[in-house]
């Protein structure tokens, strides 16, 4: 993994704690969770205050996630809301996250210059035993404490305050006028400077989880899908009637359900030739071909010609699988204006020529979703699927590992946003 980290593939972009206060109110955090102290002098975070160098000094990486539900999170500064999440057991931490960053940018900004936030991204289950526990959770909700008692403090000022406005004989209660002075040192003048989040509750609709070896749901109005091993708990059992369960093994299956939904693009010129995708997962499937039979072959740069002309070579090896054949005669009938009949193709070739449509709202989970089928296609795996991507990366050669880190260190993080855009947009 050192590769990974030198690269600034895994745990890239966090947040350093080293400032003294900081440092102690993160501490402070951490015992209100039943948690011991740090006793580290610098470390990084990310967007929910989880410490990859925390969570090595515990021995434990689910410190702030235990049992895989209802996510504990630290915040010590606004800052934290550009960062991102590198250990979630839902696909949709990050972006509850951001919903709640965003939502409560004028109290989350008060409360951590003099205090430090911490919580739970509560649900209604507290252990997932089975899908259906998964199944069950519909909305969550952000219970938010401080140290300091600031919110507290804020909620008893605020009562007091209209207690003055509202009772005539309010204002000769010495004790209540004292301990209002007294909190207003701490808090502030609440009238302009709001300190409680506003609003904490938020949908939990289509996500991937990592209970039960990976499992996507998908919601639309009147069902639900589960896509999963059918040897996860609970598939299958729970309400038959009203959820779909399909097994993640049966490309045909899962194909026809993200098609029929709208939730992918099948082969189409114009995407195709907008985006450059296809021609990518060219490059991709070529190298990772030679470098399955040339365990020493480098590759110093990618590229369109490089992997034609290796295909030219190695026409008897390129045809592995069927692969490189249909990219190719994809790209050509769709040049040609040519429709493509999917009735023809492989169901386990089917994803190797399509995207998620960037027009559903579910776009990113179906890229993670498709990137389970493309193992070669490291570039999506990273961008959508990052647990899957380090899973590949443990059982990669050196000489593979190498060169894929070296691809996304040169192109990916040259400009993310416009790859991204152009790849999958």
């Amino acid at each position: 993994m050192d590769r990974l980290v030198e690269h600034k593939l895994i745990f890239g972009r966090l947040m350093e704690v080293s400032e003294k206060h900081l440092l102690e109110r993160y501490n402070k955090a951490l015992v209100a969770f039943g948690l011991p102290k740090t006793k580290l002098k610098k470390f990084q975070i990310d967007m929910t205050g989880f410490s990859p160098e925390v969570a090595e000094e515990m021995k434990d990486p689910q410190y702030l996630d235990p049992l895989g539900i209802n996510r504990r999170f630290i915040i010590l500064s606004p800052e934290q809301a550009s960062l991102p999440v590198v250990h979630t057991s839902f696909s949709n931490t990050q972006g509850l996250m951001h919903k709640f960053y965003e939502r409560n940018a004028r109290a989350l900004y008060a409360l951590t210059i003099k205090d430090v936030v911490f919580g739970e991204i509560e649900d209604s289950v507290y252990e997932a035993k089975s899908i259906d526990d998964l199944l069950s959770i519909e909305q969550v909700q952000f219970k938010v404490r401080t140290a300091d008692s600031l919110l507290n403090k804020t909620a008893e000022l605020k009562l007091m305050i209209d207690r003055l406005l509202k009772e005539p004989d309010a204002w000769r209660d010495d004790d209540m006028l004292n301990k209002m002075v007294e909190y207003a040192k701490t808090t502030g003048d609440i009238r302009t400077n709001r300190l409680t989040p506003q609003e904490v509750v938020f949908r939990h609709n289509t996500f991937w989880a990592a209970h039960f070896g990976g499992v996507y749901v998908f919601n639309d109005e009147n069902q639900t899908t589960v896509i999963s091993d059918v040897k996860a708990k609970g598939f299958r059992k729970s309400r038959p009637w009203q959820v779909s369960y399909l097994d993640i093994n049966d490309t045909k299956q899962v194909y026809r359900f993200l098609a029929e939904t709208g939730r992918i693009d099948p082969p189409r010129g114009a995407w195709i030739e907008g985006s450059g995708l296809l021609d990518r997962r060219f490059e991709m499937v070529v190298a990772w071909l030679a470098m399955q039979f040339n365990g020493k072959l480098k590759i110093d740069k990618l590229s369109m010609q490089w992997a034609r002309n290796w295909v030219r070579e190695n026409s008897d090896i390129s045809d592995f699988e069927g692969l490189v054949p249909l990219l190719e005669r994809v790209k050509s009938e769709v040049s040609n204006w040519s429709n493509i009949d999917m009735d023809d193709i492989d169901h386990d070739h089917k994803f190797l020529i399509s995207r998620a449509n960037p027009e559903h709202e579910d776009h990113y989970l179906v890229n993670r979703l498709i990137s389970e089928f493309l193992p070669f296609d490291y570039l999506t795996l990273f961008v959508f699927n990052k647990p899957k991507f380090y899973e590949h990366y443990k059982k990669w050669s050196n000489n593979y590992a190498d060169f894929v880190v070296n691809q996304i260190s040169d192109t990916y993080f040259t400009d993310k946003e416009a790859l991204r855009e152009t790849l999958y947009r």
